[in-house]
């Protein structure tokens, strides 16, 4: 019977049977087609392997490792490796899986089968053999249609039991293969066959079915959907605005109930995606229509997915499918969910006020603005889990979330989360993927950033996804910052969920890129409530700032000021043998990097144990952060806290950073109060995050110059703690001491300044070459054109398109650089080619890795190549085995190269750090494979190589050097060394201004004021500042001290600064300002009438804000700005019914400054 593979039969015979075999049961037995589809693969790709002298080996032999490989990628013709894939996805799941194959898969994957082996044959064969267009016709219909198909049981049988016989068959085949000799003579003529018959077969171009067959199909399954299930595809709809009015969905899915939930409409893969939005949008009318439900929207073209909830949202991209559960629920929600603005967040969460109206906040963009992003400004200590607890409670109350993503940079973080969301969210079941097995059915999941982009790509063993695009319905974001951006936004685009932002990042420092994560205007955050907010509210404490110069720390150690004693441990501890010198100073860089000095860190521990807030009656030192510079630094902190206080039997200073095994176990015993360690050490780790009330002492021993490191940093001593010092003595404050002048830095400099984030060695070799290759002549110039004498090549207008700083080169030269240009072209096709389109990261690129997997596009370099390459490819993950040292001096020989085109001063650097390694090289030369590049290696050092360096040389001399560097020894920084140095303390200087400036005093009014705030504990003023009625005789008091002998002034200076008409009492009021407590305290009652909008709360806070800066206000203000930003009618159009309540509690508040009891 003929077969659609017939053309196997006279040079591939195996193939052929097994290729005839996938055809045979694609209607009887479809899984046993997916299996016999793989295994012809797998035959073809060994032949492949086995004869074709182009293709390299893999570091494995499985069938995974050599389609991946990149030579054998580059094979293939364009468009086919699809094709190969899902070969192989399909047969490992016919083996590994219980997942249904139904024979339309199978009749999908015995097309791609032919389409593969077809090109081998074309490709392959002497003559070529052209194979026929695959014929449906051809393939067996079954008899009895009762025949059962093989389980995955049994085909993982079959194949052990075929796996034998290959064996056999493959020894047979290397003895006919001969000697060595006559495997490479047919090496050799087969490579000529190739290249004879270099015709491809198939096109990137995919039709609508091929783009259904390769792409969407793949997702689909990825969800748990099964493409060819029951009226999945071509489902015909009546009710369309064409002259039949009929219509065929590519895709409906279907609920239990037999109710659409979704359809999706496929274009081809070169048409916008977003063409199939209206057409998908009027099948979604005519099912609606039919069944009484309006199914989610989506359409796709196979790189870009579009998913369109038309009952809430507009349109957005999404990297997948949801599942069948996913979109019954997507559903469900459109009549189930509740209004969020019109819930209240739990009072047993949150009670504070400003948590009230972040919430607020919050649930009116998701709820009426119909954004799906928030971003939360919050001084650190101020509540920010607390805020998402809350959130979350409510949003699942209402019916808008049922499982939370919770992220976040540290272990540590996460655990505290946990605690937290354990304790007030106790019946939600929680899981840490950092320490504990997945569970999907989690309702709070709680991971690192790099713990979950491992696991987006697992997938189950049924081929779907572990986390689908739609598994998650809220992400939150721990210190939404932009390395988060930079380094992850990988997840927030994979995952189609509401996201909330937590920073406490002041506003005006969150970077425009985070604000663009979250839709955001830049500085107008979803709500922000800050530190000099939060102290002012009592709700955080303030500090103490002490700057203390240590000379060492700041000038380094210097021979010359050493005492004779200590310029002989100098001598013997820095003098160095082999050049014979003695250096003239240690500069302060290296002090707490590799020198450690005993009386420096004695000094510090000297004063804090002296000058730091104790506890316990004074007996013990109060919890104590020191903030060090590296472990060393940190370990030898901890040896002489030991020597200097012994009787803390080396448990009441301890170093906790990523070096300390069972680090969080010293974590948890460091939240307990009076439990030791008391002083922790840390290198990073506990500097962001740790929420221990009982802090009250912070050593700054290293420098930060980061501000959003510097305030998290800080913000470790910020929480209140009562009666930490006994009964009824509670946390006021915590002190500063900072040794680094870090105080000074951010005082001078409060914008401090943040290094940029850095592109992976990977990311920045693929531009480096990039730029380089951009740069070389993509050909030599073939006529008699030259602008110089020397060189006549190359039409005129060939070569005036030739880079400036090529005219003088030969045409030698000029080939050695187009060479170059090819190599370098060659080396990005092989990234390309790593790219695995599967991985999450790499998926929304497809369309850019397709085209230039085609070694033709990627050769052409236009701009608008180079563009797409930089932004879209460069950044793209792979997996390679070189060394790190390698990469690196590839990096080094690159940007060396780059250099040299642009003429950049760099150069000289570079030229010093290529001679340094070679020098390092050198010294190892009696590794062979270092002694066989000794002659290059030497080269490399002589400054006259350099005088006539050509970048064909740096290459050469890159490929030959690269494996060898790994030889070189790391010693990462120089020897430590330990001193005994008598260092010198200066003045300390109290640091003042940090949080909010003081004002100055220039005049009597200021001299008046400075006097009034100077007396705020006075009765009479005490009662104006707390909004309590006067008595008789309050005014007259205050007038005594006020105009005294030693006041500021006269009654009459008084008179003329301030007039007669205004009550002293209005005055006090406007100087000392309203309490802020009492404030809230006076409108309190107005609050607790009813559920307020967060615009009603939002203007009651402004209000609140105007009294305690300014004492009293005017009632006609409320009509103006800035109380009608929040409504252009000001009081009456936010309060509406309740504007004459709200201003009568007004009115009384200004009237206490005034009237007397009576």
């Amino acid at each position: 019977m003929a077969s659609n593979f017939d053309f196997l039969s006279g040079g591939w015979p195996a193939l052929h049977e097994d290729a005839v075999a996938c055809e045979g049961n694609v209607f009887t037995a479809p899984r046993t087609t997916a299996f016999y589809a793989r295994r012809t693969l797998e035959k073809m790709t060994k032949w492949l392997y086995a004869h074709d002298s182009y293709l390299n080996m893999p570091y494995q032999d499985n069938l995974a490792a050599l389609i991946h490989e990149p030579t054998f990628k580059d094979t293939l013709a364009p468009g086919l490796f699809p094709h190969v894939k899902l070969i192989h996805k399909l047969g490992n799941l016919a083996v590994h899986s219980d997942t249904p194959i139904n024979s339309q898969d199978a009749l999908n994957v015995t097309r791609c089968l032919h389409h593969v082996v077809g090109w081998m044959a074309k490709s392959y064969s002497k003559p070529p053999i052209t194979p026929a267009k695959f014929d449906d016709s051809l393939i067996p219909r079954p008899a009895d249609a009762s025949i059962a198909d093989r389980t995955a049981e049994q085909l993982e049988t079959l194949q052990k039991s075929l796996e034998s016989k290959d064996k056999a068959f493959d020894e047979a085949q290397a003895k006919l293969a001969g000697t060595e000799e006559e495997l490479a003579r047919l090496k050799a003529e087969i490579q000529a066959i190739k290249a004879a018959n270099a015709k491809t077969i198939g096109d990137d171009d995919y039709s609508e079915a091929q783009t259904r067959d390769l792409f969407i199909d793949l997702m689909l399954r990825e969800a748990g959907w099964d493409p060819k299930g029951v009226n999945v595809e071509e489902y015909e709809v009546a009710g369309m605005p064409n002259k039949q009015g009929v219509g065929y969905v590519d895709y409906v899915l279907w609920g239990d109930d037999g109710l659409p939930l979704g359809v999706v409409e496929a274009k081809k893969t070169k048409v916008n995606s977003t063409i199939g939005g209206r057409q998908a949008e009027l099948y979604a009318d005519c099912l609606e229509k039919k069944f009484g439900q309006r199914p989610i929207v989506y359409y796709s073209n196979g790189y870009e997915t579009w998913l369109w909830d038309d009952t809430r949202y507009p349109p957005r991209e999404v990297q997948g499918f949801a599942s069948k559960d996913e979109l019954q629920l997507m559903i469900n929600r459109r009549s189930d969910r509740k209004d969020i603005t019109k819930i209240a967040p739990s009072k047993t969460i949150v009670e504070r006020y400003y948590h009230r109206e972040a919430i607020a906040r919050i649930m009116e963009s998701y709820g009426e603005a119909n954004t799906r992003e928030a971003l939360v400004v919050m001084a650190t200590g101020t509540g920010k889990t607390r805020l998402s607890i809350a959130t979350v409670e409510l949003l699942m109350k209402a019916g808008w979330v049922k499982r939370v993503l919770f992220l976040a940079d540290r272990t540590a973080l996460l655990r505290q989360a946990k605690r937290a969301f354990n304790k007030h969210l106790p019946h939600a079941t929680l899981v840490n993927l950092v320490e504990e097995k997945s569970d999907e059915n989690a309702r709070v999941v709680f991971s690192t950033y790099p713990t979950i982009m491992n696991l987006i790509d697992d997938t189950k063993n049924d081929g779907q996804r572990r986390y689908g695009v739609n598994h998650f319905d809220l992400i939150i974001i721990d210190e939404a910052h932009r390395s988060v951006y930079q380094k992850y936004r990988a997840i927030f685009e994979y995952f189609d969920s509401l996201l909330l932002g937590l920073t406490a990042t002041p506003r005006d420092e969150v970077d425009r890129d985070t604000y663009g994560l979250f839709g955001l205007e830049s500085g107008n955050p979803t709500f922000a409530y800050e530190l000099d907010q939060a102290i002012s509210d009592g709700f955080l404490v303030g500090f103490k700032a002490i700057s203390v110069p240590l000379k060492f720390q700041r000038d380094g150690v210097k021979y010359d000021e050493l005492s004779d004693d200590e310029k002989l441990e100098y001598e013997e501890k820095f003098y160095d043998d082999e050049t014979g010198s003695l250096p003239a100073a240690i500069e302060s860089p290296a002090v707490n990097k590799w020198l450690f000095n005993q009386d420096t860190v004695d000094r510090v521990l000297k004063k804090l144990m002296t000058d730091g807030l104790k506890v316990g009656g004074g007996d013990r030192i109060g919890k104590t952060l020191i903030f060090a510079k590296n472990h060393d630094h940190a370990e030898f902190i901890v040896e002489r806290f030991n020597k200097n206080f012994p009787k803390t039997a080396g448990k009441t200073a301890r170093v906790i950073d990523n070096h300390v095994k069972y680090a969080h176990t010293l974590i948890d015993d460091f939240y307990i109060a009076d439990k030791a360690p008391l002083v922790a050490v840390s290198v990073d780790m506990m500097d962001t995050g740790i929420d221990v009330p009982e802090i009250v002492n912070l050593v700054f021993f290293k420098i930060v110059r980061s501000k959003t490191k510097f305030w998290q940093m800080i913000g470790r001593g910020t929480r209140l703690c009562a009666d930490l010092f006994g009964p009824g003595k509670d946390k006021t404050e915590f002190y500063i001491f900072d040794y680094c002048q870090n105080l000074e830095f951010f005082g001078q400099r409060p914008d401090g300044y943040d290094a940029p984030l850095q592109d992976s060695i990977k990311t920045k070799i693929f531009r480096r070459r990039l730029q380089v290759a951009h740069q070389l002549p993509a050909s030599v110039p073939n006529a008699d054109h030259a602008a110089d004498a020397t060189l006549r090549i190359g039409s005129e207008s060939e070569w005036r398109e030739l880079p400036e700083a090529f005219h003088t080169s030969s045409e030698k030269e000029l080939g050695q650089l187009t060479e170059l240009r090819h190599d370098l072209v060659d080396q990005m096709h092989e990234v390309v080619t790593k790219l695995d389109t599967d991985n999450f990261i790499v998926r929304p690129k497809r369309r850019y890795v397709e085209k230039f997997s085609n070694r033709e596009n990627l050769s052409k370099l236009s701009p608008e190549d180079v563009l797409d390459l930089d932004q879209n490819i460069a950044p793209l993950p792979y997996e390679d085995d070189d060394e790190e040292m390698a990469r690196r001096f590839d990096l080094l020989m690159l940007s060396m190269q780059l250099a040299i085109l642009e003429t950049s001063p760099r150069q000289a650097r570079y030229q010093r750090q290529v001679i340094s390694l070679m020098g390092n090289l050198e010294e190892k030369q009696a590794i062979p494979a270092v002694a066989k590049e000794l002659e290059l290696i030497l080269e490399l050092q002589r400054d006259e190589t350099w005088q006539n360096i050509t970048l064909p040389m740096l290459e050469l001399a890159r490929k030959k050097l690269r494996d060898l560097i790994k030889f070189i020894d790391r010693t990462g920084s120089e020897e430590t060394v330990y001193t005994n140095f008598m260092d010198d303390e200066g003045d300390e200087v109290e640091i003042t201004g940090l949080v909010q400036a003081d004002p100055g005093l220039a005049n009597y009014r200021l001299r008046v004021e400075r006097f009034i705030r100077e007396h705020e504990t006075h009765p009479t003023i005490a009662r104006i500042k707390n909004n309590l009625p006067l008595h008789a005789g309050d005014i007259d008091s205050l007038e005594a001290i006020l105009f005294a002998d030693d006041g500021p002034g006269t009654r009459d200076e008084f008179i003329e600064t301030y007039g007669s008409d205004e009550p002293l009492g209005v005055l006090v009021r406007r100087i000392v300002g309203l309490d802020r407590t009492a404030a809230k305290s006076a409108l309190a009652d107005f609050l607790a009438e009813g559920q307020y909008t967060a615009d009603q709360i939002r203007f009651v806070d402004l209000v609140i804000d105007h009294l305690v800066d300014n004492g009293l206000i005017d009632l006609a203000q409320l009509f103006e700005p800035p109380f009608t930003d929040i409504h252009a009618e000001g009081v009456a159009g936010v309060m509406g019914k309740n504007a004459e309540t709200f201003i009568g509690a007004v009115r009384q508040i200004n009237a206490n400054a005034t009237g007397v009891a009576q």
